[in-house]
């Protein structure tokens, strides 16, 4: 095949999303002869793959070769993709502007039309002076519209939505976020990049906004489209929160694996992302109870003002998972003026302060932080920051002896963690429902302990579940029949298991059964494949069912 009919084929998968086979057919071509086109091309296949370093790699050879060739409007367009990916996936701000100033340059006199909206668009990408990304975006949506370009006013319309959002208007700016995202997804657009666009700039207004039911209700719609064409949120920094989403709504496997490519797309590239990555993914290991593994993250942190104010959040509580209450206390006073600006951020650290307070038996210091929650849940919408004040306000009732405010406050937040499809939030909340009510109505105590011992295990939130497991075998009540397996298992297996399960690493494991980091890690990798588990989380969550705590394996 000629190396124009290769390019033709690998432009044709583009558009049916078969990325592989696109970059077989680019690759090829490229063998044959280089050309501008099929740079650009393979460049996009490498994108839609998750190769980003690769892929700007042949997007800036594209961009050289169309300057070879005198073509001033293909060299444009390689300088805005490239500002565009310097800004979202590296972080690269200094590279992103010197793109888009030579994009400006290379279509200076000319007539405006989509390439200069694709620039405007790119020059407001992420733009911290709101007045002037609106400003531009809207002229990019005019000469959209004049055009007749639909994915160029598509991302306008999504663009121009982020922006408001930003500038405080979440309702006209999620108006024009929704009616992007629609359109995108019911295949009113060219090319599958649109979709990116407008879930990225969707799930970053959603951040914003503190909005996590609409992110989560759009990845929902999404989900047959990443079904067909692999993960639209391709950005780091939507996928970083993507993961975030998914670990809220109790999709642990799939957060991990967001927020793992997440780590490896930043890793070396863009140190503030990537240490926002390890911060979310050091929250997912908390609560999966993976106390080691989420030290080590925390450890690896690097440099920047939003990643180091969700590692206070990520520090306290793991502080708290290992009952220091009194450091997570410290950790967390001295930094709640400085998240004034981040709603989301200074509600869970009140949240963690409230439980470090009660901990250390300073009740009514619980309830003073517990108020300031309650009035911080006043302002704007109500959702998550809700639902976390009225349980913040059940826990203080109940440790004042308060049981009927503890139990409407509580009631409250049960509700509203089932509305909003939080399972693990709801799981806490009907723990501390059974632990208020079993002296007077033990039944629905032993009810509102067994389904939260469901949901736990259900996502594997191993030291969760052991609490609640522990609390229904005090009553009396058998949390656990044990599964079937164990006896697969050699006894040295089964003592693996039991420290796995605690949450201990590999060379911890080690230095407890005094045996080398390699035959540790031989007994997991054993233990794994005897169970048909797939991972460390996956055997944890199965250690609590089959053994119980402080219980032998029979």
């Amino acid at each position: 095949m000629t190396t124009d009919g290769l390019v033709a084929g690998g432009y044709a998968a583009l558009d049916e999303g078969r990325w592989a086979d696109a970059r077989a057919a680019f690759e090829a071509a490229d063998r044959e002869r280089e050309t501008a086109e099929g740079c650009f091309g393979l460049a996009v296949a490498l994108w839609w793959l998750g190769e980003n370093l690769e892929c700007v790699g042949r997007c800036t050879r594209a961009y050289a070769l169309y300057r070879r060739g005198d073509d001033a409007a293909g060299a444009a367009r390689c300088a805005v993709w490239l500002a565009i990916t310097y800004k979202s996936n590296f972080g690269n701000f200094a590279a992103a502007n010197g793109w888009v100033g030579r994009a400006e340059r290379l279509l200076r006199g000319q007539e405006p039309g989509p390439h200069h909206g694709w620039l405007w668009i790119a020059r407001a990408y992420r733009m911290t002076d709101l007045p002037t990304a609106e400003a531009l975006t809207t002229r990019a949506l005019e000469v959209a519209q004049a055009a007749g370009d639909i994915d160029l006013q598509l991302v306008a319309l999504a663009q121009l939505g982020h922006v408001r959002v930003g500038q405080g208007d979440p309702v006209g700016g999620f108006a024009l976020l929704d009616e992007a995202m629609a359109a995108a997804l019911a295949g009113e657009r060219s090319t599958l990049d649109t979709v990116v666009y407008t879930c990225c700039d969707m799930l970053n207004a959603c951040e914003l906004a503190d909005d996590l039911e609409r992110a989560a209700q759009w990845c929902k719609v999404a989900d047959a489209f990443v079904a067909s064409y692999g993960c639209p949120f391709l950005y780091a920094e939507c996928r970083i929160y993507y993961g975030s989403v998914l670990t809220a709504k109790g999709r642990w496997a799939d957060a991990d694996r967001e927020l793992t490519a997440g780590l490896r797309i930043t890793d070396g590239a863009c140190p503030g992302l990537h240490a926002k990555a390890l911060t979310r993914l050091a929250a997912l290991r908390i609560r999966q109870g993976r106390l080691e593994d989420a030290d080590q993250l925390l450890q690896h942190l690097g440099e920047g003002v939003d990643a180091e104010a969700e590692e206070v959040l990520s520090v306290a509580a793991l502080l708290l998972a290992r009952g220091d209450a009194p450091t997570a206390g410290r950790s967390l006073e001295p930094r709640l003026d400085r998240l004034a600006g981040h709603r989301s951020l200074l509600a869970g650290a009140l949240d963690l302060l409230v439980d470090a307070r009660l901990a250390a038996g300073d009740v009514d210091g619980a309830r003073a932080t517990a108020g300031r929650l309650a009035e911080l849940a006043s302002i704007g919408e109500p959702g998550r920051c809700a639902a976390l004040a009225a349980s913040a306000q059940g826990r203080v009732a109940m440790a004042a002896g308060d049981d009927d405010a503890a139990a409407e406050h509580l009631g409250t937040a049960r509700v509203a963690w089932a509305r909003l499809e939080l399972p693990f939030e709801l799981a806490r909340t009907r723990a501390d429902l059974a632990r208020l009510l079993t002296g007077r109505q033990p039944e629905l105590a032993i009810e509102h302990a067994r389904r939260a011992l469901a949901i736990f295990e259900e996502l594997g939130a191993a030291l969760d579940a052991d609490r609640v497991a522990s609390f229904l075998r005090s009553l009396g009540v058998t949390a656990r029949t044990g599964v079937k397996g164990l006896g697969d298992l050699t006894g040295r297996e089964q003592e693996v298991l039991r420290l796995v399960g605690a949450g201990l690493s590999n060379p911890e494991i080690a230095q407890r059964l005094h045996i080398s980091r390699k035959t540790a890690s031989h007994h997991v990798s054993s233990i794994l494949t005897k169970l048909n588990l797939r991972n460390r989380t996956e055997a944890a969550a199965y250690t609590i069912t089959a053994l119980g705590p402080g219980r032998d394996p029979e």
